[in-house]
């Protein structure tokens, strides 16, 4: 077996883990440093304020495509419509059970 540690990086944590392969334990660990989760208070300050704005334009935008939207389906409606009426086809399909 070797003698010296080995170094393994945790998955979950990034910690770095320090191996003994004889005894098979951990020897030493160091705890990744982790970044503060706001680096600028005033900057997280800013972008809240902006919230409302941008809330706002989201739902102009939303109420803007479902207006486009209904009247797309508004112009399908009558193509299909105006199909409907220069090629009236009422036979009725012809089904698998009815051939036997």
């Amino acid at each position: 077996m070797p003698t010296g540690l080995f170094e393994v990086k945790c998955p979950c944590c990034e910690a770095t883990l320090k191996i003994d392969p004889g005894t098979r334990a951990v020897i030493a660990h160091t705890v990744p440093v982790k970044p503060p989760p706001i680096e600028d208070l005033a900057a997280a300050v800013l972008k809240l304020k902006g919230e409302p704005g941008r809330r706002e334009d989201a739902f102009q935008k939303s109420v803007a495509a479902e207006k486009v939207h209904g009247k797309v389906l508004e112009k399908k409606f009558d193509e299909l419509f105006r199909q409907a009426k220069e090629k009236p086809d009422f036979s009725k399909p012809v089904r698998d059970i009815d051939l036997d």
